[in-house]
């Protein structure tokens, strides 16, 4: 899995994609209860948020194999608004534990995931997630039905070498699917990168079960 923050290396990029969910977060008034971060790579975003709001808990999440590493981070934070990391591996693992989550934060990931996983943890959110809970998901996607741009090309062409199933996105097919299962789009804001890899912040919130 890519990282905007490989080896933690500082940078303008990372302060502005910071900054941008920081926003995002205040607006949307996430700032106590239970989080849910699905695929922890680094702990750099969770780390600057939950430093900002000692009431949220979030707790990471991860396959085994990125455990160590995560909890070495973990220990250097000393935030005790940050737990686990919890294992979670898409179609095989449930969300962890039994206590309802207010919230799931996602970050690249849909794009290293097949389209079939992708549906299967949109059904998966919608079945564990409560009525107006959020999913913030930050990914790079395309927009419309015209081609990529030539930067998402190359992008995708690299992921595919990687894997065939693997690919950037379209925003439509995200929103059509998180609505299929239960979703609604609150919000979508870009978020700039002045080497032409822009990124995108979404927010959904799982409607009312239907009766």
């Amino acid at each position: 899995m890519l990282s905007l923050y490989a080896n933690n290396i500082h940078s303008e990029e990372e302060d502005c994609v910071k900054e941008k969910i920081l926003s995002l977060f205040k607006r949307f008034n996430i700032s106590e209860g239970r989080l849910l971060e699905i695929n922890t790579f680094e702990t750099n975003i969770a780390e600057y948020i939950a430093e900002e709001f000692p009431a949220l808990h979030w707790i990471c999440s991860s396959e085994k194999k990125n455990h160590t590493a995560i909890k070495n981070c973990l220990i250097k934070a000393k935030l005790p608004n940050i737990h686990g990391p919890e294992t979670f591996m898409l179609g095989k693992d449930d969300f962890p534990g039994k206590r309802p989550f207010d919230y799931v934060f996602i970050e690249e990931t849909l794009s290293y995931l097949s389209w079939k996983e992708n549906k299967a943890l949109f059904k998966l959110l919608g079945k564990r997630l409560r009525e107006s809970s959020l999913v913030i998901l930050h990914e790079t996607v395309a927009f419309g039905e015209g081609e990529m741009s030539s930067e998402l090309k190359k992008e995708d062409r690299l992921l595919k070498e990687k894997n065939p199933q693997f690919g950037i996105r379209h925003f439509d097919n995200i929103v059509q699917a998180m609505d299929k299962n239960g979703f609604k789009l609150l919000e979508k804001e870009n978020v700039a990168d002045p080497s032409g890899g822009d990124t995108t912040l979404m927010v959904f919130e799982r409607r009312a079960f239907k009766a």
